[in-house]
């Protein structure tokens, strides 16, 4: 999410700090779009916030477990949620937070029509709809998750939501393809010359696969990609994504399979040392046990060879990020194994954690793309980057 200036451009100082390959990228189209989902995810989570009764909860100040518990809402599945969603009202001046971390909604909640919004994106531009279809899904199954009547896996991975799901993870999604154009760039200057085998971890649909070959197609560098092995841990993806794929990339040797990141590599007969670049969109943030799936990365990794991810990535500690609003009600989102200093929380990880995490789990050279750590400065908004790292 860009802030917009004036005519709903980007900010002058953005474009400085951009590298020029980004800018277009980054255009109105895009800008408008983060801008105008931001502000529908805040109606939403109003939205939420009334329904579970965390509002009336608020009334006096409390903890986002002291207030979930007040509301009757699930200890183990509410607080997570509940404390994001009242960040997220908080950034928009409708709830106040105290330096001991309590909450309060002073006053009566604005009745904000999300509908409005989705209106203007489709005047602005349709191709984003589909993020608007699954956070109206997410908002509707909160009650109930947050309730513990059910759990999110089950809910928002439905066999009659898997559809929504597709249209959301696709490059003709305009919010959700920046990750896999930012990835596929900085992926494609990872791989060193000589090129070698490519290990992809939650390739999902395979959009991000294909914006990684694309990318390659166009710098005339297919022919370094020696192997490209599609994993996937949920089956009806990983079809999808073979479907996808299989026979569209002619002289790619493409392999797919399944993969829990969470479990060794070497029972999805990956091995040692022979891996030239390992790939992930939009993955490693939920990894149950980051240190754990970095050294299996580092493991499946030739030395010298590069991991790149693409990521949301949370700008300052503790703020909210839009895109949370759907992945919350996961538990293998909101409670991973945490680690101090650099997996302080569940979700996803600021430019300081990530290099951190990288570093003490035996990868050197981090960089982020773009350079988070100087746009939030002057747009606190902007979450979207691929970081790059080395084996060591």
């Amino acid at each position: 999410m860009i802030p917009v200036v004036g005519t709903g451009g980007r900010d002058d100082r953005l474009t400085e700090l951009l590298p020029p390959e980004l800018l277009p990228l980054f255009d109105e189209r895009f800008v408008g779009s983060c801008v105008l989902f931001e502000e529908y995810v805040q109606r939403l989570a109003i939205q939420v916030v009334r329904s579970t009764g965390l509002d009336s909860a608020a009334r006096q100040p409390g903890t986002p477990g002291e207030l979930a518990a007040r509301a009757g809402l699930d200890p183990a599945r509410a607080p997570v949620a509940a404390g994001w969603l009242l960040a997220t009202l908080a950034l928009g001046g409708r709830a106040v937070r105290a330096s001991d971390g309590r909450y309060t909604v002073p006053v009566e909640l604005p009745d904000l029509d999300p509908r409005e919004v989705a209106d203007a994106q489709e005047r602005h531009d349709s191709s984003s709809l589909a993020s608007y279809r699954m956070a109206d899904i997410a908002a509707a199954l909160y009650p109930s998750v947050l309730r513990g009547a059910a759990s999110g896996e089950e809910m928002l991975f439905a066999p009659e939501r898997i559809g929504a799901w597709f249209e959301y993870f696709s490059n003709d999604n305009l919010i959700y393809a920046i990750s896999n154009r930012i990835g596929a760039l900085t992926a494609e200057r990872a791989l060193r010359g000589d090129g070698g085998p490519v290990l992809e971890l939650g390739g999902g649909l395979g959009s991000g696969t294909a914006a990684l070959l694309e990318r390659f197609t166009e710098t005339g560098r297919l022919s370094a990609i020696r192997s490209y092995r599609f994993t996937e841990i949920a089956p009806s993806f990983l079809r999808r994504g073979q479907r996808r794929l299989a026979g569209r990339f002619q002289g790619v040797p493409l392999s797919f399979g399944r993969l829990d990141m969470d479990r060794p590599f070497g029972e999805a007969g990956v091995e040692d040392g022979g891996l030239a670049l390992v790939y992930g969109v939009n993955t490693l943030h939920v990894a149950r046990d980051l240190e754990f799936t970095l050294a299996e990365v580092r493991r499946a990794l030739a030395p010298g060879g590069a991991l790149v991810l693409s990521e949301c990535v949370r700008p300052f500690p503790g703020r909210p990020v839009y895109i949370e609003f759907l992945f919350n009600l996961l538990e293998v989102f909101r409670a991973p194994r945490l680690v101090e200093p650099w997996r302080p929380n569940g979700g996803f990880l600021t430019p300081e954690q990530w290099t951190a995490a990288l570093e003490a789990c035996g990868f050197r050279d981090v960089t982020v793309y773009p350079d988070i750590a100087r746009i939030r400065e002057i747009c606190p908004s902007f979450v979207v980057a691929a970081i790059a790292a080395v084996r060591a």
